[in-house]
């Protein structure tokens, strides 16, 4: 029976390149495929346990690209076993190079488009900038891509990189404007010194609140509802005050000038409960802080005070601070605190005086004749 088998034709068959490779390249794919499966799990679990996030993003890059390894890999020993012609050769080691570089290309494109994903959760300025950053990303993945795969199958790059040096610089030149506001972005974003919700103020005066931040531009609305465009390389050129850091809290001082006789102990007592007052139950105080009362200076015609309460932001820091100034107002007059209004003190010998006494009395002129220094009106 067995010698039956070793000379009939299923033997040869049996023996035959032509199935034992297609056998064996099935094989090894479904063997791969398993084993892939089996490790993209487990690296899974183990990227869920770790507190380090980005690595998520990896093992989901991992899944797609490591297909293409396995078929090429499957191929080029399919192509061992058969018995073709010495150009095949050189036909299965370029495709095994362009599986690689194109698996490379793949996952590090994925891996890139995650980590853009997180950032613009967190980012707003790379929600408006995706589009451009990720197709830019892109460009550069695919060019590298093909660099390593020419490099690869034994062709020289030399002369690609010199034109792409020259290329790369006529770009540049030619949107050195969009990429500077791009890159000043940029740093916008890693120094996160502002972000979409904060209150600043810029070096020529214009201030308000940041709505968007895009890859050219950043939008401020200001307190009379306009909405300012700066782009982001005058932005980072610009001195910037941001009343949100290093927390969005601000305080509100109120300056106030009291007449000379007046008592600065009262005053100081009465200011202070006004300022207390306001500062517990305005709906834009915030909470915990203790207000402060400090006298500044000698005015030319009252002692000058500040009054320094703190609002939640800087939003709601007008509204604070017209309350306050009407409560001040309120409770001083009910005390009998004087506000005084600037005054001049006008001597003059007693002679003239008496004499304009006299005149104002019965209703006379003012003698015209006044002397040096002396007003007629």
């Amino acid at each position: 029976m067995s010698s039956f088998l070793a000379d009939s034709p299923l033997d040869g068959y049996l023996n035959s390149p032509w199935l034992l490779g297609p056998v064996v390249f099935i094989l090894w794919v479904f063997l791969f495929m398993a084993v892939k499966r089996y490790a993209l799990k487990w690296m899974q679990r183990a990227a869920e346990r770790t507190a380090w996030t980005w690595d998520d993003v990896l093992v989901r890059s991992l899944s797609g690209p490591l297909l293409l390894p396995i078929l090429a890999s499957g191929l080029l020993i399919l192509e061992r076993i058969l018995p073709l012609s010495p150009e095949w050769d050189r036909a299965f080691d370029i495709v095994m190079a362009g599986a690689m570089a194109l698996a490379l290309v793949l996952f590090v494109d994925l891996a890139c488009r995650g980590v853009l994903d997180r950032l613009s959760e967190k980012h707003a300025v790379l929600q408006g900038a995706r589009g451009l950053v990720q197709g830019m990303i892109r460009g550069i993945i695919i060019a590298l891509g093909i660099l390593v795969f020419l490099d690869s199958i034994g062709i020289s790059i030399t002369p690609i990189l010199a034109s792409l040096g020259i290329g790369s610089l006529a770009v540049a030149l030619a949107l050195k404007d969009s990429l500077a506001n791009l890159f000043a972005g940029i740093q916008i974003i890693l120094d996160k010194a502002i972000e979409p919700g904060h209150f600043i103020r810029l070096e020529g005066g214009i201030e308000g609140t940041v709505t968007r931040m895009s890859w050219r531009t950043t939008r401020i609305q200001t307190a009379g509802n306009s909405t300012v465009l700066v782009p982001n390389s005058k932005l980072t050129e610009s001195l910037i005050t941001n009343f949100n850091l290093p927390e969005p809290e601000v305080d509100v001082r109120v300056e106030v000038g009291v007449h000379f006789d007046s008592d600065l102990e009262r005053v100081e007592q009465v200011t202070l409960e006004v300022a207390r007052e306001i500062q517990r139950l305005h709906p834009e105080a915030a909470e915990g802080f203790e207000p402060k009362v400090r006298y500044e200076r000698f005015g030319e015609s009252s002692i000058n005070l500040v009054v320094v309460n703190r609002a939640r932001n800087h939003n709601g820091s007008a509204g604070l601070r017209h309350h306050l100034i009407k409560s001040l107002h309120l409770r001083y007059a009910r005390e009998g605190i004087i506000m005084p209004f600037p005054t001049r003190t006008l001597d003059l010998p007693p002679e003239r005086s008496e004499s304009l006494r006299e005149r104002f009395i019965a209703g006379g002129d003012i003698p015209t004749d006044a002397g040096p220094g002396e007003s007629t009106e």
